[in-house]
């Protein structure tokens, strides 16, 4: 079956910086300094990183973060519970969203 999402594309990330090697590499130098040894370990970065990409539905994150955070010693017990986590917080948001819908609709039905 034909699917949009490659898993062999992950690999071609860094051609994003042919098209304006500047830009890319300011957004690397950042993005690792995000994912630098700070406040927050590397290892607990990566199963932020993981529940991130499950909430905004990423596969080629998914597929590097589930890799980031095993080589950084999370198991899959701590891995499923940061995915329930985004979910938590996904599905959350989407209720607190329908105050939005509940404001709206009273203020119609006025």
């Amino acid at each position: 079956m034909e699917t949009y999402y490659h898993p062999h594309d992950l690999g071609k990330f860094a051609e994003m910086g042919k098209g304006n090697k500047s830009l890319w590499d300011k957004f690397m130098a950042y993005y690792n300094a995000v994912f630098a040894e700070g406040a927050l370990t590397e290892r607990e970065k990566a199963l932020i990183a993981l529940a991130v990409a499950h909430a905004v539905q990423c596969p080629y994150c998914i597929d590097a973060y589930t890799q980031a955070s095993l080589e950084k010693g999370s198991n899959i017990e701590e891995m499923t519970e940061a995915v329930h986590v985004a979910c938590a917080i996904r599905g959350g948001a989407t209720l607190a969203h329908g105050v939005q819908m509940r404001n709206v609709a009273d203020k119609l039905s006025m």
